[in-house]
């Protein structure tokens, strides 16, 4: 066995090798023969299991320890350390490289500008002016200056010669202050002036907020604690001068809008192309070419209750029904202008749908009858889902069935490409693969999928005949969102949400808006407000389809911001649809709002030194002055645990409901306040929020 011998001179205090002529050998044996100039190798052996084998891959890497030596027996010791400092930097940096380029969603490497753009400037500059003549955007907000326009368009939304906005006062006039009055037919809320008093970034607090909304929105009518509302409150207005009973401050009306004769079209900068700089394209989804096609605008004058754009609100759930749609349901029945309080419904009102979309569990089919009449005559067995089958409620909630094919060939953007995508589901890069999905789709492989298993000539079902996993319905809700608003119009709700109040101003506001992700400053989509078929519906959608189908809300901001449209998509606080979730992240726990929250499970859970409160104030109490309120999930809570069942009495009982209720508890949680609540109203034990009597 042979045996190398390695002599090495010792370094002088300078760290420069010696010459001095007592060098002593030193001695190293069975060490490979790849040597620096001293007597460390650079490389060594590495070896690796090959899997599924019992053979090892003997690679070679660099022997850290011996460039170290090398580089302080070179270069001494101050520039030896910082050489291998830097050297330790460049290898961490170029892995960690390496991985953002070929293991990330954006596909880049590191500092090298990413954006989702795939619109060029003069597409989006037509986006933007479609929206304005079409009137949805009711903000004095102006097109931004990366556009470079040295003209804005007329905003046919707001105040103009010849118009006027008077502000309304809220408050019930006459002795009936008992129960706040209804919104007034077509009024509109101001999201600019509320902006000024919600917004998280000028550190407004939600308890201030929800001041405002509840005072300028007339829901303190029976309090009057405060005598006056401030006009700076006042945020309700109504279009026109004949409004009756009103005021009209200065201070929040906006400043009207000025004929420019010179404007002949959209004028631009003298230095319009140094403007193009700041839209920079994505550099791995591809450019939209042709440019964009939009339809005809839209008429921004059209009556509030217009036949055209319907008020539906939507929402989905998979699953079997339980008491949390329940629950959702019967808050909408409770405080949306429904016309249950008379048995001839006026028609001066314009009442909103609620359609519940019920995915069945089959992600890529085509209409199946059969299956939808199954899953019908499981809703009427549901105890949950049956007592909104009631003939009073024909017309107000409908139960429709999700189909993913169906919903994206409904929408012109998509339905000619959407087959060619490699995934559907996808949300923040979270992508759920379908198993046997192709790039190429037929529709010979799409009523394949529609055999029941086990049926085909006694061989399992094709692979495309796919039940989805829990985490599917998570990322299919993001983009059904988008999908169900463009096409049908109206609102999306999570079904974790809860109506507090009526919708009659945000309907009246014409204009696109989801709400803020707490304190980030992105898009939360629970809450999505578009219009029909619109412009900015067209971007969002082939943007993401662009962009490998990502509709998860951080993404949409991405969208928003690299095309510098989020002035079309509306941020409003999250103080309007969603008050818990600043104290719930450990913000603002210092002024917080009725109720407080530090966990979203309180609702369900109140904490016992808290539990007193919920049975006393009761609905009145819970985030006054707020849209909605979404409890994040919670799905495994009760909302009623001594009485979980539809408590609503013999007009919605059947012969097969048998409920034995436990005793109920001392304390009640916040969630069986708001459900007994609701349920009273049923029954036609109590009125609704706005004292009115159910009529059967």
């Amino acid at each position: 066995m042979s045996q190398h011998i390695h002599l090495r001179a010792p370094s002088s205090a300078s760290g420069r090798r010696s010459s001095r002529a007592d060098a002593l050998p030193k001695f190293y044996p069975d060490r490979p023969y790849y040597h620096s100039r001293g007597s460390t190798p650079w490389i060594i052996p590495f070896s690796v299991v090959i899997p599924g084998t019992r053979r090892k891959l003997r690679l070679w890497i660099p022997n850290i320890r011996g460039l170290h030596r090398a580089s302080l027996s070179r270069f001494g010791k101050k520039t030896g350390s910082f050489l291998i400092i830097l050297v330790y930097f460049l290898l961490i940096f170029s892995v960690f490289a390496v991985g953002h380029r070929f293991g990330s969603k954006k596909k880049t490497w590191p500092g090298v500008p990413s954006t989702t753009l795939v619109f060029e400037k003069e597409d989006l500059q037509r986006i933007w002016e479609w929206e304005i003549a079409s009137g949805h955007h009711p903000s004095t907000r102006p097109i931004p200056a990366e556009y470079n326009l040295e003209v804005q368009p007329k905003n046919p939304a707001l105040p103009h010669a010849g118009s006027a906005r008077a502000y309304l006062d809220g408050r019930a006039p006459g002795s009936n202050v008992a129960y706040p009055p209804r919104p007034k037919a077509g009024s509109v809320a101001d999201l600019d002036v509320l902006m000024r008093h919600c917004d998280f970034n000028t550190y407004s607090y939600v308890r201030d907020c929800l001041e405002v909304l509840r005072i300028g929105g007339g829901l303190d009518n029976g309090k009057r604690v405060r005598r006056v509302v401030p006009d700076e409150w006042k945020y309700v207005f109504v279009e026109g001068e004949n409004s009756g009973g009103v005021t009209s401050p200065s201070s929040t009306q906006p400043q009207p809008q000025t004929p420019d004769n010179r404007r002949q079209g959209v004028l631009r900068g003298e230095h319009d192309e140094e403007g193009n700089s700041a839209f920079t394209k994505s550099r791995h989804a591809v450019l939209e070419v042709p440019p964009i096609s939009l339809p005809p605008t839209k008429n921004p004058n059209a009556p509030y209750c217009n036949a055209d754009e319907p008020r539906i609100f939507h929402m989905l759930w998979s699953g079997d029904f339980t008491d949390k749609p329940y629950l959702a349901l019967l808050s909408f029945l409770y405080t949306q202008n429904l016309g249950l309080h008379d048995t001839q419904p006026s028609k001066d009102i314009c009442s909103p749908k609620l359609w519940l979309w019920i995915n069945p569990g089959f992600m890529l089919t085509l209409k199946n009858p059969t299956l939808s009449r199954e899953k019908f005559e499981k809703i009427i067995r549901n105890q949950w889902a049956a007592p909104f089958l009631h003939p009073r409620f024909k017309n107000i909630i409908e139960f429709k069935f999700w189909n993913t094919t169906e919903q994206l060939d409904g929408v012109s953007e998509l339905r000619d490409e959407w087959r060619t995508a490699p995934t559907l589901f996808n949300s923040g890069g979270h992508t759920i693969h379908v198993p046997g999905m192709p790039r190429t789709w037929g529709v010979q492989e799409e009523e394949a999928t529609l055999i029941p298993e086990g049926q085909a000539n006694g061989t399992s079902a094709p692979p495309l005949s796919y039940s989805e996993p829990e985490k599917v319905a998570v990322v299919l809700s993001d983009m059904a969102r988008f999908l169900l608003c463009h096409r049908f119009g109206g609102v999306y709700l999570d079904a974790d949400t809860l109506f507090l109040r009526d919708w009659e101003e945000l309907w009246g506001w014409k204009g696109a808006f989801a709400y803020r992700w707490s304190w980030h400053d992105n898009y939360n989509t629970a809450a999505l407000k578009m219009s029909k078929g619109s412009a900015l519906g067209s971007f969002i959608l082939r943007t993401a389809f662009k962009n490998d189908f990502d509709f998860h809300p951080m993404t949409i901001t991405n969208y928003m911001k690299d095309a510098y449209t989020e002035d079309l998509l509306f941020r409003l606080p999250d103080a309007m649809f969603d008050s818990a979730w600043l104290n719930m992240e450990g913000y603002q726990r210092e002024r917080p709002p009725q109720p407080y929250f530090s966990r979203f499970e309180e609702f369900f859970e109140t904490p016992q030194q808290n539990s007193a409160t919920p049975p006393v104030v009761g609905f009145d109490g819970f985030f006054r002055g707020a849209f909605s309120y979404h409890f994040h999930n919670s799905w495994s809570r009760l909302n009623d645990p001594s009485r979980n069942f539809p408590d609503l009495g013999p007009r919605f009982a059947r012969d097969v409901d048998i409920f034995v209720p436990k005793p109920d508890p001392q304390d009640f949680n916040w969630s069986t306040v708001l459900k007994r609540t609701f349920e009273a109203y049923l029954r036609g034990e109590i009125p609704n929020m706005y004292g009115e009597w159910i009529k059967y």
